[in-house]
């Protein structure tokens, strides 16, 4: 088996790390047992690197094994015992720990309900689910809420979520009937009930309405039992709970669901202790978003200046707060070194790898609140494991009555329970299900909800709507040239504000407003040979001058490698300018690589000393995670490849704020819609 390993790793089918990991639990392992022990080690191995936390051996096929063609798979396991008698004889064998019959062992493969993990990513999954357990079924003060407290907090929601009359007022100058205008109250108010109302008396106020104002009486003609705000019932469960989940497509308003949420928890402490709140997200880019965005929603805040100030507007990366040590996978932060905080809001979770989230919980100080934040149908994270999707799949269950009840209180709305009670992570989930940037008129939010439901017909009907926010253009010689040029008259706009000396941070805005993304890294499809033809582009317009020189200004990268010294990371994006005159060196302005950090401000950096990088006019779908751009232009390949996911795709398309221009053939993007990505994993089992 070593032989047939060896093999095809030489031919590009294991990585060098499978089949080492396979030689060594063989040579670990009894002559009986070596051949099944080391297939069994490099395919976990294999599966680890595609993302599986484990390997389902009730799942297993042996006719596609390391992705290879059914007769290459099968001759691999020629004079293999039949598969049924893999489970039973791999629970038995020296180099796996049996956890059901013999506990955990000092072993490098456990065995567990019939799931085969490396013994380090089992671990990482139990401390999560121990973690997510512990503190779901912990109510802390909730449970000695008494009528009083109920009441107070029962208000602060109400007051931090009143009804958008404004919008609504301005909404209805467009209404020409009675019809429209019930449609456009129902959808501006949350109303889910119209049937229970009196149209004729609210119709009344809506025509008469000369100003904001005038909708006041709209406060007793729509109770709040007729209405149902996802964003409030979000932060009421919040409230409740020391472990929650809010899980929301783009344009669902979280980031506006935390701020209020936070501004509730400051005002539940009452003066008594000051909540030490912090806000952290995976990479640079989304912590500098969250940054932007928690600042800007706190300024809307309709509670006093002394509250605002309580609430933290800087962010910082998951790595910065947990103190990454250089050269080394631990933390300075752990179960025996824990964080100081009392509120942890962690955005864009679905990034969040298996291995993080364990040290995060492992970090988080008993009794500390955690708050995760993201999309659970965008991409999982690059590394192994789908911690946010495995936790919202408990999403549809509903709320205890327990909750339900408890929610109903502090909310006015009529929620009821339909909890099967699978788990105790259901009284900890929200999803936000309504958009409000992309609207009935949007097509980048109809195109995402087609992609989403898996219905290549109703994505064709979408496109055929005419939405002026999104382009289809079928790919061909004449609209990949096109392509080119599109993106690199986009591009005309950073390049021009570095010519009229704008600061680096408005540079890097401009750059921001526009990226081409790739579901692949090589080909003509791919990162690094649109990169080449974009760079080439510009410079025969004379936009930029490389002279065979790798730094250049207007010159864009991305860090493809941590360096902690300098605090940036993978992911991170920078802008090649001049210095400003007065940081000049004697007269001479230095080329410097400025980045906007987490907390929002911009640092400039000596080429010389910029780790690890690549060019960024395009880049991959999975690293535009936790970025917008108004303008998005996505390009997909000529022909299907395994990459190419309903939830790749989706995650490209939510990219775009305002346009979105997407290059591919529609049967590609009709077979993409259909293959939906499945992680190999035990979490949702372990939270039942």
């Amino acid at each position: 088996m070593l032989k047939r390993l060896q093999t095809l790793t030489k031919q590009g089918g294991l990585r060098q790390l499978d089949y080492q990991f396979a030689k060594f639990v063989a040579l670990h392992s009894p002559q009986s047992q070596q051949d099944l022990a080391a297939l069994m080690a490099a395919l976990v191995s294999y599966e680890l690197g595609k993302g599986h936390v484990c390997i389902q051996l009730d799942q297993l096929r042996v006719q596609h094994l390391f992705g290879l063609s059914s007769r290459l798979s099968v001759a691999l396991v020629d004079g293999l015992p039949e598969l049924n008698l893999w489970a039973p004889l791999l629970s038995q064998f020296d180099v796996v720990a049996n956890v059901q019959s013999q506990g955990l062992q000092a072993s490098p493969l456990v065995f567990d309900h019939g799931r085969l993990y490396l013994n380090r990513y089992w671990q990482f999954e139990q401390t999560v689910a121990k973690r997510i357990v512990d503190m779901a079924t912990n109510y802390g003060q909730v449970t000695q809420w008494q009528d009083q407290q109920l009441s107070l907090m029962h208000q602060a929601l109400n007051d931090l979520f009143q009804p958008s009359y404004g919008h609504l007022y301005h909404a209805l100058q467009g209404a020409t009937d009675a019809k429209q205008r019930q449609k456009i109250t129902c959808d501006y108010l949350n109303i889910v009930t119209p049937q229970q109302l009196d149209w004729m008396a609210i119709d009344s106020v809506l025509q008469q309405a000369q100003q904001i104002t005038d909708l006041q009486p709209l406060d007793s003609l729509v109770p709040t039992t007729s209405c149902l705000n996802w964003q409030k019932v979000a932060a009421a469960m919040a409230l409740t709970r020391q472990f929650a989940v809010i899980s929301g497509g783009p344009g669902t308003g979280k980031t506006t669901t935390v701020a209020k949420l936070l501004a509730a928890l400051v005002m539940q402490a009452n003066g008594e202790h000051k909540p030490n709140i912090m806000l952290v997200a995976p990479t640079g880019k989304a912590a500098a978003r969250l940054t932007e965005s928690i600042g800007t929603a706190i300024k809307s805040l309709a509670v006093p200046q002394a509250i605002k100030d309580l609430i933290p507007t800087q962010s910082s990366t998951l790595h910065r707060l947990l103190g990454s040590i250089p050269n080394r996978v631990e933390f300075r932060h752990h179960k025996d070194n824990p964080l100081h905080l009392d509120v942890l809001v962690v955005d864009e979770a679905s990034m969040v790898d298996l291995p993080m989230m364990a040290r995060l919980l492992d970090a988080m100080p008993q009794g500390a609140k955690l708050i995760l934040l993201g999309d659970r149908d965008q991409l999982a994270s690059v590394e192994a494991g789908a911690v946010l999707g495995d936790i919202c799949s408990f999403a549809t269950q509903g709320y205890s009555a327990q909750q339900g009840q408890l929610l109903s209180q502090l909310t006015g709305f009529d929620l009821h329970s339909n909890n099967i009670g699978l788990s105790v992570v259901t009284d900890c989930l929200c999803m936000l299900q309504k958009s409000y940037r992309f609207h009935a008129l949007s097509g980048i939010g109809q195109l995402a909800k087609a992609i989403n439901l898996g219905k290549p017909a109703q994505v064709n009907k979408v496109f055929q709507q005419g939405f002026k926010d999104i382009h289809h253009s079928p790919l061909g010689v004449e609209t990949y040239v096109s392509m080119i040029n599109q993106v690199v008259t986009f591009y005309l706009d950073y390049l021009d504000a570095i010519k009229i000396d704008k600061t680096p941070a408005e540079v890097l805005k401009a750059f921001a407003n526009v990226r081409l993304l790739c579901a692949l890294r090589e080909g003509d499809f791919g990162v690094v040979g649109l990169n080449q033809r974009i760079e080439k582009e510009l410079t025969h317009r004379g936009r930029i001058s490389p002279n065979d020189e790798t730094w250049y200004v207007g010159r864009p990268i991305m860090i493809t490698r941590n360096d902690h010294a300098l605090g940036l990371f993978n992911g991170d994006i920078g802008m090649t300018m001049l210095e400003p005159e007065g940081d000049s060196d004697g007269g001479r302005r230095r080329l410097r690589v400025y980045f906007e950090m987490p907390d929002g401000t911009v640092r400039g950096i000596l080429p010389s000393r910029i780790p690890e990088h690549e060019v960024v006019y395009a880049m991959t779908i999975h690293k535009s995670q936790g970025s917008e751009f108004a303008d998005t232009v996505m390009v997909l390949p000529a022909e299907y490849t395994p990459i190419l996911t309903r939830e790749l795709i989706y995650t490209g398309i939510t990219r775009a704020k305002s346009r979105l221009y997407l290059y591919a053939p529609m049967d590609i993007i009709t077979k993409t819609v259909q293959v939906r990505t499945e992680r190999a994993s035990g979490l949702a089992q372990l939270l039942v």
